[in-house]
């Protein structure tokens, strides 16, 4: 039997997140940046460091496609490497990966799968880093100017002279880690990432320089650039073409309850009749999503032919509009909204309603505007709301190729 290479250091890689915000219906560590996922880059970068023991910590379900990403990364290294099974907060998977290491292991790094393009180089820096009593990360300098808000205005200015954005991985002598993980569990406290949990142990962190490519894919944006610095995208001679869908909606008022409206809820204010809650934006929404997309209309996936949806709200439609369009192999680039109407009053919750609706559309941008017809048709005489919804699409460039 052939004896394991003796590793003093250890690096779990972490690939257990949902990927929620990258709308892309399946763990984000498993999403295709080219040809290979984010996990399969990421631990590239991870064998062409300096050697050390590899733990994938993978979501529940999916260690089998976590395993063939190693193995394919590892090549004729895969003795190092091993895949346990991610807890449901990112402190319960790191702790996972605490539990697999080796007896001979003394510095543990800690690396989010989602920087699948961070340099052996950091890697090898951050492990350099690591002293018997202090942790080390990369961080790079704040270049935008910061500032501190409430919900509506600007607070004041903050001094980002003093602030660094901290990268993976992030490095710690092995002991002390395992000491403040166990604190931690116990105390059901929850941080934001390793380096404020050994930190609040009362233990120090030392920084070094980051790296720009070393950037956490967690937007389709995000996943974009990467493409792009790979070169996964479509020649100048393919390019790549948007589509433009129109979508419009009318509710009169009349419903039950309270009104819904972009995606939010307005006491007091009379309702809109509909088969669902009579959102008139976020029907307009789905109808310009569908028709740039070539899926039909509202009323073929959600009218009275769907009694499952009665009575749904706007998250609902949207998430299921956003998985038809995302298999049909598109991804949304904006939406713009506009609706007519006396009521209600809409610039005081015009950041509320685009943050809802962009969350259900998977972080995608969306602007809503809002205008009255000067007493004019039925909305001016305050009887109903008029929308016009416009969406632009992009080829999904992950599956081009």
């Amino acid at each position: 039997m052939t004896a394991l290479p003796v590793l003093d250091t250890a690096i779990i890689v972490v690939a257990a997140g949902s990927g929620t915000r990258l709308g892309a219906g399946a763990p984000k560590a498993l999403i295709a940046i080219d040809e290979r996922s984010i996990l399969r880059h990421a631990l590239d970068g991870v064998f062409a460091a300096s050697p050390m023991q590899v733990i994938v910590v993978a979501p529940a379900g999916f260690e089998g496609e976590a395993e063939s990403a190693l193995s394919a990364a590892a090549g004729d290294r895969a003795d190092v490497g091993r895949v346990v099974t991610g807890g449901p907060t990112r402190q319960l998977s790191v702790a996972a990966g605490l539990g697999a290491l080796r007896g001979e292991v003394t510095t543990v790094l800690v690396h989010d799968a989602a920087r699948a393009l961070t340099p052996p180089a950091q890697i090898e820096a951050v492990a350099r880093a690591v002293t018997a009593d202090a942790g080390a990360i990369p961080v790079l300098a704040v270049v935008d100017t910061l500032k501190r808000i409430d919900s509506t205005s600007i607070v004041e200015a903050v001094d980002r002279a003093e602030l660094a954005a901290a990268q993976t991985p992030q490095g710690f002598p092995r002991l002390p880690l395992e000491a403040a993980y166990a604190s931690a569990l116990s105390a059901a406290v929850e941080y934001t990432d390793d380096a404020a949990l050994y930190a609040a142990a009362g233990h120090v962190v030392h920084h070094i320089a980051g790296s720009e490519r070393a950037f956490k894919i967690t937007t389709p944006a995000d996943l974009e650039r990467a493409q792009l610095l790979l070169g996964a995208v479509p020649a100048a001679s393919d390019p790549v073409v948007p589509v433009v869908g129109i979508g419009t909606d009318v509710h009169a008022f009349g419903g039950k309850g309270d009104l819904w409206l972009a995606g939010l809820e307005w006491p007091g204010e009379p309702a809109l009749s509909g088969h669902s809650d009579g959102d008139a934006v976020a029907h307009a929404i789905v109808d310009a999503l569908l028709g740039a997309a070539g899926l039909g209309d509202i009323g073929q996936h959600f009218g009275t032919s769907h009694p499952e949806f009665g009575g749904a709200h706007a998250d609902v439609f949207l998430a299921r509009t956003l998985e038809l369009v995302n298999d049909a192999g598109w991804r949304i680039g904006n939406v713009s909204v506009q609706f007519q109407g006396n009521r209600p009053r809409f610039s005081a919750r015009r950041a509320e309603a685009e943050a809802a609706l962009s969350s259900a559309l998977g972080g995608a941008r969306v602007t809503v505007s809002a205008t009255t017809t000067d007493g004019l048709g039925f909305s001016g005489r305050g009887e109903g709301i008029s929308v016009m919804a416009v969406a632009v699409l992009v080829p999904d460039v992950s599956r081009i190729r």
